[in-house]
């Protein structure tokens, strides 16, 4: 497969993970964080804020790979 193509395959499943992420966190907050202290609040939105990259860094790496007749 083509870089183009595992690039066009990649940007389209990482908008639709991070539509689906955000819904899920933001759902999570709502039903459990409501009556929390603000400073599991603060934490909760910092970890979910910046944990959605962890799933998608092979994702990226496999779209970065180079073409297999580059040399």
């Amino acid at each position: 497969m083509r870089r183009r193509t595992r690039k066009l395959i990649g940007a389209v499943t990482m908008l639709v993970f991070v539509c689906v992420y955000s819904l899920v966190a933001m759902m999570i907050a709502q039903g459990r964080l409501q009556e929390a202290d603000k400073i599991w609040q603060d934490l909760y939105y910092a970890v979910a804020g910046l944990a959605w990259i962890l799933p998608l860094m092979p994702l990226i790496r496999w779209m970065e790979r180079p073409d297999p007749d580059e040399a």
